[in-house]
């Protein structure tokens, strides 16, 4: 249901969802270095498309597909620079 609202209804991430502990980052962080990995990463992305998006299995959706996977990846990010305001 969660799934199907952000990706074929295109309702935008919640604000304060938990962040999965797996995923969760603690320890400080370079923010260039950071932006740098972002930015290779979008770019690498731009390139390879759904085609390029992982295989593996999404920690609360699972099985998704490549142009899922795409999909969710803009959403997510749309989401963190909305965020933050960028």
């Amino acid at each position: 249901m969660v799934k199907r609202s952000l990706l074929v209804k295109g309702k935008p991430l919640g604000r304060n969802a938990p962040t999965h502990p797996s995923v969760r980052i603690e320890d400080k962080r370079d923010f260039e270095h950071e932006r740098a990995q972002l930015t290779e990463a979008i770019n690498r992305f731009a390139v390879g498309g759904p085609a390029g998006a992982t295989r593996h299995p999404h920690f609360f959706f699972g099985a998704m597909t490549p142009a899922e996977w795409s999909a969710f990846t803009y959403i997510h990010l749309d989401h963190h620079l909305r965020q933050f305001g960028v």
